[in-house]
């Protein structure tokens, strides 16, 4: 197969990596991190004045028709930064979910503004006790008239602190982990009956708790037919997760390598010792690994939702996360006391990748999942 990128594949890549890399040194990262926004508005209306925010939408809603290799791309780059922009959770999943659900006029009204980057916006289908499972949902959603109102508490909201809107998913029929029953909804949160609560997650990224309270919300796609559409656009998610997280690997090994280069121990560099050159050639083995499972996630990111789809994305994201603990663990390792210090960036990398293994679903929760659609085949 021909891997190779297209010329403009490779000129949104450039625009990407040289955004990140001239706006997001890592002591401004530190500073949008201390914000009460927790990321940099400015870099984001950057990527949208790029068209950046625009790639994943079609055409004819104010995009540019990128596939899941475009993602890719800009994902990468993201991760290299580890950028605190919530750029996936607002531009790849909630976009997604509203080009796939909405209606000609909730389209209109939200995906252009989310492609020029004037709307950030945010998904809220986690629960306290939901642990990865998108069908899990308690929180319920009662229709009065043309009108719903949504009660009940989402967790996790990375972004929704400052999301001018929230997507949200609601039980309207069925038991609690019934698939079908599942309805999705569009929240204001500055409306009556909504309220959050900020925090900070470990690797410097800020989400929310999200109460509902007979919060008004309105309908997205039809009601009780949502989950469908959520599995697929989760798959979405996954696969510009693993991208994110080869972007933040690669850094992580280039960082460990020049360390073991300079840092010296009887009068020679320490990368002289043949135990930590097999550590390093380790470390590249995963990384290499997580990139082609990537590239793999990527290309099948966009086809028709099916068994096979969701086999390789349950597999990459899996493989994904065994390769970004064990990088972060011997880029810590290798580098020894000083890659603790809050001062030095690797620590951050290692804790921005163990927070992408967690994120929209760990290990297990993938390696049970393949499981099971290896007894479907």
């Amino acid at each position: 197969m021909d891997f190779k990128l297209t010329e403009e594949q490779q000129m949104l890549q450039e625009t990407a990596a040289r955004l990140v890399r001239d706006a997001y040194t890592f002591d401004k990262r530190e500073k949008f991190s201390a914000s009460e926004t927790g990321f940099s508005p400015e870099f984001w209306q950057q990527m949208g004045e790029l068209g950046l925010t625009a790639i994943p939408f079609p055409e004819e809603l104010g995009g540019f028709g990128g596939t899941g290799v475009e993602n890719m791309l800009i994902m990468q780059e993201l991760g290299r930064g580890i950028c605190l922009e919530p750029y996936m959770e607002s531009v790849i999943l909630a976009g997604g979910l509203i080009t796939q659900l909405g209606s000609d006029s909730q389209k209109e009204e939200l995906l252009g503004a989310i492609a020029t980057g004037e709307l950030q916006a945010a998904v809220a289908l986690d629960e306290p006790s939901s642990h990865y499972l998108l069908n899990d949902v308690q929180t319920t959603a009662k229709q009065d008239g043309s009108k719903w109102s949504l009660s009940g508490r989402k967790a996790v909201v990375i972004g929704g602190h400052t999301a001018g809107k929230i997507l949200v998913s609601a039980r309207t029929a069925g038991d609690v982990r019934d698939e079908k029953g599942i309805s999705l909804f569009i929240v204001d949160p500055s409306t009556t009956g909504v309220s959050r609560r900020d925090y900070a997650t470990v690797d410097g990224r800020k989400g929310c708790e999200l109460f509902l309270d007979n919060a008004q919300g309105e309908l997205l796609g039809q009601a009780g037919d949502a989950y469908t559409a959520i599995n697929y656009q989760a798959g979405r998610a996954i696969a510009a997760l693993c991208a994110e997280a080869i972007g933040a690997m690669e850094v992580a090994c280039d960082m460990t390598l020049d360390y073991l280069k300079q840092r010296k121990q009887f009068g020679v560099p320490i990368g002289k010792f043949q135990a930590l050159q097999h550590r390093m050639v380790d470390m590249r083995t995963e990384l290499e690994q997580a990139t082609s499972m990537t590239i793999l996630a990527a290309c099948v990111a966009d086809e028709a939702d099916d068994v096979e789809r969701s086999r390789t994305l349950n597999a990459a994201k899996f493989l994904v996360n065994r390769s970004a603990r064990k990088v972060a663990e011997e880029a810590i390792q290798l580098h020894g006391g000083i890659a603790m210090t809050w001062e030095y960036s690797c620590a951050h990398y290692a804790k921005r990748l163990v927070m992408i293994s967690h994120q929209l679903g760990d290990d297990d929760h993938h390696l049970e999942a393949y499981a099971k659609l290896m007894s479907v085949a």
